[in-house]
């Protein structure tokens, strides 16, 4: 097994420092942590035979409404459809490029609703690949590929 370097954040860091920023329901927060790892993942390693540099270490599962990390689900459950509150303790200090990457994303995606970024995760490669053989609504435990995500990712910044 390739030992993989990571970036030495946790998951929960990258959630606090995206919910700093603010307010939002735990659907979009798993979208927008999934995009995290994806453009880290993509913009972050040379190719896809050597995708040692990822942002935590959690799976990504394809859930039926997109792509979820276990943990962050177990964490904010409880909120349901409603918005976790904006965080405002201390957030950990990224690197330079780690921080350009989830500001990009914010950018790109922090606008979007839950149900419109779950959305556009089902019109994308790397969930529908990861829900092959299961039905639309099924539970699924299944990992999102890490080079399903760099495949998909790539073609959009080559």
């Amino acid at each position: 097994m390739i030992n993989q370097r990571r970036t030495g954040y946790t998951v929960n860091q990258i959630a606090d420092w995206y919910l700093s920023k603010s307010s939002m329901s735990p659907k979009k927060l798993q979208k927008i942590l999934y995009y995290a790892y994806a453009w880290v993942l993509t913009l972050s390693n040379d190719d896809i035979n050597h995708l040692e540099n990822r942002l935590f270490d959690d799976d990504i599962e394809a859930w039926a409404h997109g792509p979820v990390i276990y943990t962050v689900y177990e964490e904010y459950k409880l909120f349901g459809y409603n918005d976790i509150p904006r965080y405002d303790g201390e957030v950990v200090m990224l690197s330079e490029d780690i921080s350009d990457i989830l500001n990009q994303v914010w950018d790109e995606y922090g606008s979007f609703t839950a149900d419109q970024l779950e959305s556009i995760t089902h019109q994308e490669s790397p969930w529908i690949r990861a829900r092959e053989g299961v039905s639309p609504l099924a539970y699924s435990d299944k990992a999102i590929s890490d080079r399903d995500i760099y495949k998909c990712y790539i073609e959009r910044v080559a």
